[in-house]
């Protein structure tokens, strides 16, 4: 079959050698694409928000199957799109994506169905925030309802970084119409985990767990990111948070958004935290995280193809999801300044060591090619190192190794992804 997969980040390069690993995949096209991606899949230069031409390119070709799994365009109506041309896609309906596109429904819809989440209050209006802090405990957490790039989310620890937060957020716009409408939450304590599940609109099938590491300096000090590394799977994922969570927040999710008239298809991905009073969701993404993705699919033995299928038939009860007995670690390469200003164009060196070592990946996050052919900087972040082993030690020591095969002007990485894994017995 010939696919197209829309995107050009990490998550799209992971997502990208696990199809090309399908016996059912014969041909694969990506849109835009990006250096690392172009290695192994036709790229074609199509913005991921031009659903007139990425149809018709879909339909000249004779496209089986497309795949997007990036929050602007699931949310802005891709998938609808697609399917009013007669076209299969896998994805989230944009009357589904609400789910990621606004914080505020996600919110609500948690409170009206029971879903463990923190206490929250939302706000349109500036004035109105800012006298809700007057009475608040801190410290706080502030976030922008609508989509900001995994960003728009300020955890504040006095009354007056809060204001200050109101007036980024609400005032100055740091995040454009995403700071529209904010949700005002308590602050939660515990370990985060991330749990990313395929779903059919009424079943779901659980992939392996991961950990991100959001921070951009180590020790989690420093401005929100994207994410900066990953692992999986999360040792803190017990056997008993497993079972709260398939009680209590997997399933009823699911049956919410249907009950809803919002039938959920795609990948749904779990925020949580492991509070000491049990997971509470964090929040929803309507997507594979960026950059959880590079540590789940390279541990799933079962084709990609077949559960995106399932999915789009509402047959994943009959699918078997099955991963490898080992574990992964990622570790992503940034430009010197994400996630605020940095330069571009940086020539990257020794991406070839990677060639034919077969525990070892760097997907292409931020990459092009340049007018002489090398493959340059192009984003915050760059790379993502990912590395497997036996056990998630072995895994992190062999991501950090292979860290040292590339470089490029003012190249910086998390020394600590991981590093809470030193101080537990695995």
């Amino acid at each position: 079959m010939k696919v197209l997969l829309i995107g050009g980040g990490g998550r799209e390069h992971a997502i990208a050698a696990s199809l090309v690993k399908s016996p059912r995949v014969d041909k694969l096209y990506c849109a835009p694409g990006n250096a690392g991606i172009a290695k192994i899949a036709e790229c074609v230069n199509i913005g991921t928000m031009d659903f007139d031409k990425l149809t018709q390119f879909a339909q000249d070709n004779a496209i089986d199957l497309s795949v997007c799994s990036m929050d602007d365009p699931l949310c802005a109506g891709i998938v609808d799109a697609f399917e009013a041309k007669g076209l299969k896609i896998f994805g989230t309906r944009a009357n589904a994506a609400i789910i990621e596109g606004s914080k505020a429904f996600s919110k609500d819809l948690m409170k009206k169905y029971g879903i463990p989440t923190a206490a929250y209050e939302i706000f349109s209006d500036a004035d109105k925030a800012l006298k809700y802090l007057e009475t608040a405990s801190y410290p706080i957490v502030l976030k922008a309802s609508g989509l900001a790039l995994g960003k728009g989310v300020l955890i504040c620890n006095t009354h007056e970084e809060a204001v200050a937060g109101i007036g980024e957020l609400m005032l100055d716009k740091k995040f454009g119409t995403a700071g529209d409408k904010i949700v005002i939450e308590e602050f939660m304590t515990g370990r985060e985990v991330s749990v990313l599940a395929f779903v059919d609109g009424s079943h779901y099938k659980l992939m392996t767990s991961s950990q991100d590491h959001k921070r951009a300096g180590d020790g989690d000090t420093g401005l929100n990111t994207g994410g900066m590394g990953t692992f999986s799977p999360s040792p803190f994922y017990t056997p008993e948070v497993d079972a709260y969570c398939r009680e209590h927040i997997y399933q009823k999710t699911v049956d919410a958004m249907k009950a809803e008239g919002r039938p959920f298809t795609g990948v749904l991905y779990f925020g949580l935290m492991l509070t000491p009073n049990g997971p509470r969701v964090l929040e929803y993404n309507t997507r594979f995280g960026d950059p959880e993705t590079q540590v789940v699919l390279p541990r799933m033995k079962t084709d990609i193809v077949d559960v995106m299928e399932a999915c789009m038939n509402g047959t994943l009860d009959q699918i078997e999801l099955e991963y490898e007995d080992n574990a992964a670690v990622c570790v992503v390469l940034a430009s010197g300044g994400y996630p605020e200003s940095y330069e571009k164009g940086k020539v990257i060196t020794g991406l070839d060591t990677f060639d034919g070592k077969e525990d070892y990946f760097c997907f292409h996050a931020g990459t092009k090619f340049d007018d002489r052919g090398n493959v340059v900087t192009n984003g915050g972040r760059v790379l993502g190192v990912v590395a497997l082993g036996d056990d998630l030690k072995q895994a992190r020591a062999k991501a950090y190794e292979a860290t040292a095969w590339v470089s490029f002007d003012k190249m910086y990485k998390r020394n600590d992804i991981g590093k809470a894994l030193d101080s537990i017995d695995l």
